[in-house]
């Protein structure tokens, strides 16, 4: 299979041709030419796109679909087809599932059903047993059969000594350890963030402490202990500065924010639109401010779309009963590329996920693998449900404003293209 690029802008600070225009040739999924023009042959599939720009693939650090046990939400097949279509060649998915995904088996259930596909799937193993908090799980055993970090999803550890042993014992292997940025007991049975507009509109509010309060802890465990960890979807601007904190320290921490707390506040909560129950909770503009600034400065290391279909008959409810949760992959980067600029996006969606989860980088250079993205970074559109790829519909970016368009991906020498 021949495929030739024609007058794509590369994207990848790491490569000499950052920001240049080239033609690229790709022969058996190898980038064999890269030049100011190529002339095809009759072998060559022609990609001829409006604006094309392309970068190494991008890595999505948190990713749920459902199989096993919640197919009606999403199946790994549709859900690596949504993910390619929406720009990613790799993806890392959690393990709420049913069965939890916390046993060797599980993990090559996952990778055995994700063969063949042109986006690769990384499991994330369940750091506890069935995530229950109660046990640890088997982690050497499921890093042995491919599972890149461990993590109960969306789902506090509330033992802390749990957490310190799995932070000594995962050095065994350079175990990566993730931590959900939430403490219970402050939480309490909030549902959005704490503030003026839950008290106007009389729903129970989660403060912003209990964030705050959760990453402290975890970063003295991790000061004490040593090893890695990364704590997932921060939300507020105390966490990016208790993050930069722990990091001038030496300390191997990481974070990621996910896209929806880049654009949206919980200024959209007046509608009770149960699209807009989320888990962090849709914080303030001036939280929105703070971790923008948090990416562009490095602080924050990874943007994730934290996708999560959610099932009509747990989505299209009261909005307290409400399940937590959104789709991402398909407005992730018409989201981001909305308020940041493009560079600042591509470092925290390609190089840092790969560098912390420590997965090999894929370089745009003659003679590698192609793995690599394309996408246009202009115009605007209004994102719709017609636009949804995957099974859910629950998208929190329904009716706004995004900018871009991911045009596809060409991975694991296959081409597929968002037409």
């Amino acid at each position: 299979m021949n495929t030739l690029l024609k007058s794509a802008t590369i994207i990848d600070p790491s490569s000499a041709y950052h920001r240049q225009q080239k033609d690229i040739l790709i022969i058996d999924g190898k980038i064999t030419k890269i030049a100011d023009k190529i002339t095809p042959n009759n072998k060559d599939s022609v990609v001829a796109l409006k604006n094309l720009h392309v970068s190494m693939g991008w890595f999505d650090t948190s990713v749920s679909f459902g199989e096993p046990g919640f197919e009606e939400r999403e199946t790994i097949k549709n859900g690596l087809n949504v993910a390619a279509k929406s720009g990613f060649t790799a993806v890392a998915i959690n393990a709420n599932t049913h069965p939890v995904i916390d046993s060797k088996s599980a993990v090559e259930f996952l990778i055995n059903k994700s063969t063949g596909f042109a986006t690769k799937l990384y499991p994330i193993g369940a750091l506890t047993k069935e995530s229950k908090g109660i046990d640890m799980a088997e982690l050497y055993d499921m890093r042995q059969s491919g599972a890149i970090a461990f993590a109960d999803y969306n789902t506090p550890i509330v033992n802390d000594n749990l957490l310190k042993v799995a932070l000594q014992y995962a050095q065994n292997f350079d175990g990566l350890i993730l931590s959900f940025p939430k403490n219970n007991s402050i939480a309490g049975e909030g549902i959005v963030n704490e503030g003026i507009n839950s008290t106007r509109l009389g729903l129970k509010g989660i403060p912003a402490l209990a964030e705050h309060l959760q990453i402290a802890r975890d970063l003295f465990l991790l000061e004490y202990t040593g090893g890695k960890l990364h704590i997932p979807t921060i939300s507020t601007k105390k966490s990016v500065s208790l993050i930069q904190e722990a990091k001038k320290k030496g300390l191997d921490i990481s974070c990621s924010v996910a896209v929806h707390h880049l654009v949206l506040t919980d200024d959209e909560l007046p509608s009770f639109d149960s699209k807009y129950k989320v888990n962090p909770p849709l914080r303030t503009k001036e939280d929105t401010k703070a971790l923008r600034k948090g990416v562009t400065s490095g602080i924050i290391d990874i943007i994730t779309s934290d996708h999560n279909p959610i099932d009509i008959e747990n989505k299209k409810v009261e909005f307290s009963e409400a399940k937590d949760g959104t789709l991402g992959l398909e407005t992730l980067f018409g989201a981001v590329n909305s308020v940041l600029d493009p560079t600042s996006f591509i470092e925290a969606i390609t190089c840092n996920p790969r560098k912390k989860f420590n997965i090999s980088l894929p370089k745009i250079a003659e003679g590698c693998q192609a793995d690599i993205t394309l996408f246009n970074p202009e115009g605007n559109h209004i994102f719709s449900s017609s636009d949804i790829l995957s099974t859910s519909k629950n998208s929190i970016f329904i009716d706004k404003n995004l900018k871009g368009k991911a045009y596809g991906i060409f991975a694991n020498n296959q081409l597929i293209l968002n037409q």
